[in-house]
Parts: C-alpha cells; structure tokens; sequence
C-alpha cells in the first residue's frame, strides 16, 4: 500500500491513508493526492511538508532534508510540487529530477542511454540554476549538459551541488522563499487569497517516462472543457517528463485515431485503468478531473488529479450531468456555478484560443462579443446591415434618437458613459455587447475617422471585435463561441426557481424584449420604459408633432393617432407574458430627447411638419432645460401635459379588454416616474381613474388594475407613508435614485470614477454595486415607511442593481417581493437568489435584520403567487 508521509521540521510523521489530513494543514494538493490514494489510485511515494514547516524554511530555519530522502530508498530521485491551501492561488513551478549528480547520470547512462541521461540531468542544471541559484536564463537557453555545467561553475565559483540532501534544501528554500515574495502574494491576492496564505510542499519520486518499453508521460480528462460533453482529450508523449519530450519520438493519440497509432492500441491495458481511475475519481471526488500520469515500462502512476479547467457552458453541462448520475445534489450543482458566469452562456465570447490585439479599453458595460464594421453614426449602422453586415456603433455617447442604431449594431462602443448610461441600459436590455467609457479615443464624424491611443486611424467601415465582457476593442474579426441555452442550462435554472425565494422579473420595453423575457422565464415584467416605443421610424415624427401642437387640444388630436400604436403595444405584451404581471411606467423623459439633436435634423423636422425653420428651433430651443434629468419629465410631465398619460392610460386598459376577450386575464400595474409628492401621486390617480371609468362604460368590460410609484427621489423615499394611500406598490429605481443621492451624473461619473475607486473613496462604482449604506438606507426607509401604513406593500427593485447578486441579498433581507433587472441579467439573478437562499440553512426562507436583530421573511410576489420554497423541498 503507498503510503502519504507528512512532516515537520523537528520530526516526520509517517501516517496511513486513514489519518487525517487538510487541505488547511497541509495543501489542496496533497488532501488531492491522499484520495487518491485511498482509492487504490497507483500514486508515486510522496512525503508532504506542512504549510508550517514551510513557512519556518522560508523564514531561513535549518532544515535537514536527508530526512525526507531517507524515505525514498537509495540513490533517489524526486520532484518538489506546490500545494497551495486553494488551487486558484497557484504556487512556485513544479521542480524535478532532484537528486541528479554525477553519479546518478552515469547509472542513468547505462540504464537510458547517454541521450536520455543527458537530456534528465540537463533539466535540472537548468532549473537548479534559475530558480535557485537565480542566474540569467538566456545564459542556459540551448546549452548543452557540460556547456550548463560549465556556465554554472563561472557564475558561482563552485561546481554544481552533487549532494542530493543540499539540491533538496536548496529546492525547497527557493519555492518557500517564492512563495513568500512580494509579487507572488500580489497575483495571489488578486486571486482572492488572505494575507497570510500558506503552502504546502510535496516531495514525490519520480516516475521517469522514459525506458525500454512504452514509457511516457500524458494527461487525460473525461470531458471537454469547451462544452462538458462526454469526450475523453488530452496528451500523451512518449519518453517524456511533463510536457518536454527526451526523444524525438511522436506523439500518441489517447484513443484511437486514423490520424496516427493511439495509446489505447499502444498499451490497452493502461487505457483501460486510466478509464477505471477517471470514473473512481468522478464517483469519490464528485469532480470531473484531469489526470497527469507517467507510464515507465508499462507500469502507470498516477502524480496528480485537478479539476477539469472548463468554460462557464462546460461547468452548467458538468453540473447538471453529475446531479442526473446521483454524485452530487442539486443544491450542491447549484452553488457550483457562479451567477456571474452565465453571462458567458447567454452571449457570443471571443474563442479563447484566438489571439487577441486590443486597441481600446473601456468599461465593461454589456456582456459578450461581436464582430463588425465601424460605423460612427446610427445611419451608418442601419446601412450596413442593409447591406448584410454587421457594425459595432461608435459614439461619443448615445442619445435616445440612437436607438434605431443601436437596435441594428451588433455593438456598442462610447467615448464616455458608466454602467448606467444610456449606452449601457440599452445594450444591456438588447443583449448586445457594449463598452463605455473608451476615452483615449477621438471621433470625426465628418471625416469618418477613429483616432485610437496609439495614434492609430480607424475608418468607418473598418472591422474591429468589440469584448463587452473585458471591456476591450479588438483588431479585425475574431472566431467566437457561440451563447448555449441547451437543455441542462434550463435545468439548472428551473432547480434554482426551486430553491429562491424572490420573484425575478425583467425590464423590457418593446414586444422584442417580452419575448426575450419570457425565454428566460421572468415571472413578470418589472419595468416597461413606455418612450422606447415612440422611437419607430413611424411613430418619432407623430411624437415630434405632438411636442410642436400649440394647443391641449391640438396635442389630443395628434396623440389620438398614437393610441393604437400604443394599444397595440401592450396587446402583444400581454399575449407574450401570457397572464404574468407587467409594469407600465408612464412616459418620463423630458421631451428635448424626441427632438433632432443637430441643425440637419431640425431641418428635416421642419420639412416632416411642414413648418418654418425657424419655428423648431424657436421651439426646440424653449423646450431644452439647463439640467433636464431635474426638469420637466416624469409626473411633472404628465401633470403638465395630462394628455400624454391619458391616452397612455387608455391604450393600457383598451389593451386589457381585448385581451381577455382573447382569454388572457391580465391585471395591468401602471407606474408613475420622479414622484417627491404625495398630491402628484392623487392628481395622475384621478385622471387614471376617470379614463379606467369611460373605458368600462364604453366597452361594457371590467378590469382592475394597480398604481404604483417609481421611487427615484430621496423625498420619495423618506415620503413613502404618505405615497402608499394611493400606491399599491413601491418599485425603487436605482439608477436615478443613486444618482440624486450622490449628486452624480450617472453618464459623466466615468471621467473620474476610476480613480475614486482607487483612491477608496466608493468601494465599487455605486451605479454598478447598490451603494448599501447611502441608497440602502433609503431603500431601507422606504420600505419600513411605506409598509407601515400598508402592511400588503409590494417592494420591488427596477434599476440596473436588479441583476447584481449582491444588490439582490440586500433586496432579500429587506423583505422585497422582487427585483427586476434587463432580459439578459434574469437567468444570473435568478441564479444568485438561489444561491442566496440555499446559503441560509438556518433561516431557509428570511434573515435576521442586520440593525433590529428582527427575523426577516422574503414575501412572495401577490401578482405571482410565489412562495418560499425550504432547502428540504429541493
């Protein structure tokens, strides 16, 4: 039986595959390798060196290494590994061969040939004298044994060391001391490690690869990296040490292949225990691994097993096939995958094996990839997909009159903005990738030019790949993988509807976004932003229209021919969410932002209504505010202009009666933007209740429907008792709300944020991580107010927060029925709340409030139904 032996500095302890050891004590490795040892797996002779000892030889204690080789018989040869505490901290490269000296070469001669003998020692020399003895590289870089050798002595002034015991102390000294230095605890913190972070080391015998018979050394894993299917890949080289062939001898296939002869025809036998090892491994470890091994005569080991590396596709696929085989439960499936990571599931990424040249780095605004022509302007992008191809749209920011360009890009890339500007709400909501923020570069438009921060010129029509993920800009076109939404994506996720215990909605503003919504299976639409409907070719100059009538009448008249649009709208969202709830928010922006942004386009307005020139400017110029965001937009609009939210009202309850006359019984929410007052809340009321009251009497039906308020004012939120006599529900938008409680441009704050978030001024950029201590505590506030006089309060959460996991456990301990984030984020947020509520296996559906100690329940949506669901139910 191989048995483990670890050790300290003052003793080794000798233990059996029965004692314990921990990955705490001693390395992730070496618990790696006594499992495989207790599964009967054919491991080398390994002594483990606690992370103490470790630690004690960096700090300069003696250290007698003779009594680690004792162990291994006469004339040893060993290899010294790393076993960091995690293996995503990584650790110093493995070294081998230790042990070499003249003597061992000259039995190796005999045994090998003068080649291979050659070939092992020289590896060592080379090794020895970069990371121990810390010599130029470029002075061992295709030397010859004796030219190493040599070099060695005139660098030192001493021949290379032939004691095994001294090349062991020295080995171990160099990886402790490595491990210990300032960079390497840099990467590793960047990795998420402590501070104080241990290694482990393991002393291994060598199993050569190299001999008489088949002898090599290989590694083979079980499933593809890429996809998780079922395939075995991976490498085998004969007569070889890890990666490095002795020999110039070719390379074997795995398993059979016409390309050339395999090791499963090679040696069937050692194929056939690398299979029974894989599947012990799979069944024990409850992972799929990637084994290394070596095979010396004919004779396998086994010198280590790490988790398959895999994409985030590949981990679902994984994950899902090792709950189907009872290996794992669902929970643990579950909690395996990173909410995070399915964005790379949802979206085109860049093929990670494709050579990547960036040319811009922004802000990674939208998640994954695509490839196309630089188009500068949102004709240009409309054009090009005329003609077929795709476009990544340029701008220096985006404006609601680029929509339309927007809609047509497979990309987005901006000089300025933050991960709540325009730019990225769109793209988020699109499912286009988008970088923000790009700053080092200089648009001409009217030279059609992309200047880039090397001096580089770009031209419109140029082919760049745009990374939304990294927040890069790429030369030329690159092979991308493909979004994969296959049938264990959809298991995963209905296993984490199981478990959460939060409703997950999504924003969606058009009949495109619905159906987005409804394939990700959002129990509802949390936010319809109803000014993306009049951005249609066919419907922005009715729109611009009804901003230049004179009159309330004249703008009544011209409205009356948007109400179909309109009705049409909610109609086919109704049909598409298919009796689930959808929120409607009145129209909010100011109505600068449905006018001509330059001269030219005011030019053709005036030809469109066939009025003077100088008439829309007058009029444009009357309507532009010095700060619209705090202007005259959301309720102030509507109580200005009541016509708009009128007819809105209209189109929404129209819409409800023809579909329940088409069978879908639907409960329209409807949601008043900017509120600060609770007479703006009983003024838009009444007028919504008299146009629910003609609508009933002239079409003989009846419905219901439900007002809510859209906190985005501190004074909403510290108003909220008062707002909830006439609100059914409080839907917070963040985005807004985060901006007027810092006082932050939301599209501007990119300029500077970086270098607040370096300067720990914010922790995290608070339009991308929901500033919990600022807004949350408004958040906070809101709800304790508005549930105190309306104890059926329905909280929710509609800005962009709504899809970060962290945003959501806040929601959740604040008791909210649900958040509601852009079509693309539901799969992650509905992820993230499971993982939320399978943490909680004390209180399996609440938390304990963090200021009253009170136990807080996570209420279910009313206009869902949901109900908590307990750990035990899984």
């Amino acid at each position: 039986m191989v048995i483990l032996r670890v050790m300290t500095v003052s003793s080794i302890a000798q233990i059996t595959p029965t004692e314990t050891i921990s990955a705490s004590t001693h390395g992730w490795r070496a618990k790696c390798l006594q499992r495989l040892i207790r599964l009967d797996i054919p491991v080398p002779l390994t002594v483990a060196l606690p992370i103490t000892t470790v630690r004690q030889i960096a700090q300069g204690q003696p250290f007698d290494s003779s009594i680690v080789l004792a162990q291994f018989g006469d004339a040893p040869l060993v290899s010294v590994r790393p076993s960091a505490e995690n293996p995503e901290w990584g650790g110093p490269a493995t070294v081998l061969n230790v042990g070499i000296n003249s003597r061992r070469h000259a039995e190796l001669v005999q045994s090998h040939g003068a080649e291979a003998a050659d070939r092992l020692y020289l590896r060592f020399v080379q090794s020895y004298a970069i990371h121990v003895a810390r010599l130029d590289p470029d002075m061992f870089d295709g030397t010859d044994l004796g030219e190493a050798l040599r070099a060695y002595r005139e660098e030192t002034d001493e021949p290379f060391p032939e004691d095994p015991a001294r090349q062991l102390t020295d080995v171990l000294r160099s990886m402790a001391r490595a491990w210990e230095g300032t960079t390497a605890r840099l990467l590793r913190q960047a990795k998420g490690a402590p501070e104080g972070a241990g290694l482990g080391l393991l002393v291994q015998k060598m199993a050569q690869g190299i001999g008489q018979g088949l002898s090599g050394t290989g590694a083979i894993q079980f499933v593809s990296g890429t996809t998780g299917e079922p395939r075995i890949t991976g490498r085998y080289r004969n007569q070889a040490q890890g990666r490095t062939a002795l020999r110039e001898e070719k390379a074997l296939f795995l398993t059979r292949d016409p390309r050339g002869p395999a090791l499963e025809d090679a040696n069937p036998q050692v194929f056939a225990d690398l299979l029974r090892h894989g599947a012990r491994c799979r069944s024990h470890l409850r992972e799929e691994m990637q084994i290394e091994f070596t095979v010396e005569n004919g004779a396998l080991s086994v010198l280590d097993a790490v988790k398959v590396q895999r994409t985030a596709r590949a981990a679902v696929r994984i994950a899902v096939a090792l709950v189907e085989d009872g290996i794992i439960p669902r929970q643990e499936a579950l909690l395996r995958i990173e909410p995070r990571a399915l964005s790379e599931v949802l979206h085109p990424q860049v093929d990670p094996n494709a050579v990547r040249d960036p040319i811009l780095r922004g802000i990674p605004a939208s998640p994954g990839a695509a490839a196309g022509r630089v188009a500068l302007s949102s004709l240009a992008a409309q054009t090009f997909v005329a003609r077929g191809e795709p476009s990544i749209l340029v701008r220096r920011e985006t404006s609601p009159e680029d929509v339309r360009g927007m809609h047509s890009a497979a990309g987005v890339l901006t000089e300025r903005g933050g991960v709540t500007s325009h730019a990225a709400v769109i793209a988020r909501g699109l499912g286009v990738p988008c970088v923000v923020g790009a700053g080092d570069m200089r648009i001409d438009v009217r030279e059609g030019t992309l200047t880039l921060p090397s001096g580089r010129v770009l031209r419109e029509g140029d082919l760049i790949t745009l990374d939304g993920s990294s927040g890069e800009a790429l030369v030329g076109a690159l092979p991308m993988q493909a979004p994969s939404l296959d049938g264990e994506f959809r298991t995963l996720l209905d296993w984490a509807d199981a478990a959460r215990d939060i409703g997950v909605r999504a924003n969606a503003d058009t009949p495109s976004d619905a159906e987005i919504a409804h394939k990700f299976d959002a129990e509802g639409i949390g936010l319809c932003r109803t000014e993306h409907m009049f951005f249609d070719e066919g419907r922005l100059t009715v729109m611009r229209e009804m901003i230049f009538a004179d009159t309330p009448p004249d703008r009544a008249a011209v409205l009356a021919r948007l109400l179909p649009m309109q009705r049409a709208d909610f109609v086919r969202l109704f049909q598409i969410m298919a009796g689930r709830p959808v929120c409607i928010r009145l129209l909010d922006p100011p109505l600068h932002e449905f006018l001509p942004q330059t001269r030219e386009g005011l030019r053709e307005l005036a030809e469109a209504l066939d009025r003077p020139l100088s008439d829309i400017i007058r009029r444009a110029e009357a309507l532009s505010e010095f700060n619209p965001m705090l202007g005259m937009r959301g309720v102030r609009l509507g109580i200005a202009w009541p016509e708009i939210y009128e007819m809105q009202a209209r189109a929404i309850f129209e819409a409800t009666l023809d579909c329940a006359a088409l069978g879908i019984e639907i409960v329209p929410e409807i949601m008043i933007p900017l509120v600060s007052a609770r007479r703006e809340v009983e003024l838009v009321r009444t007028r919504l209740d008299a146009i629910a009251s003609a609508v009933r009497t002239h079409r003989g039906g009846a419905f219901d429907y439900r007002l809510g308020v859209m906190v985005e004012t501190p004074r909403a939120a510290l108003r909220a008792a008062e707002l909830t006599a006439n609100a059914a529900f409080l839907s917070f938008g963040t985005n807004d709300l985060t901006q007027m409680t810092y006082g932050l441009s939301r599209d501007d704050s990119g300029r500077f944020m970086g270098a607040y978030i370096q300067s720990q001024v914010f922790p995290e950029d608070p339009f991308h991580v929901l500033d919990t201590e600022g807004v949350g505590e408004l958040l906070l506030i809101g709800a304790e107010r508005g549930r105190s006089t309306r104890p059926d309060l329905t909280l929710a959460l509609c800005g962009e927060h709504g899809g970060d996991p962290e945003s959501i456990a806040f929601c959740r301990k604040a008791g909210f029925n649900y958040i509601s984030c852009s079509p693309f984020r539901v799969p992650m947020a509905r992820l993230a709340a499971a993982h939320l509520a399978l943490r909680e296996r004390q209180t399996p559906v609440g938390e304990r409030d963090w200021r009253t100690g009170e136990l807080r329940r996570c209420r279910p949506d009313p206009a869902v139904g949901q109900e908590p669901v307990l750990d035990s139910a899984i």
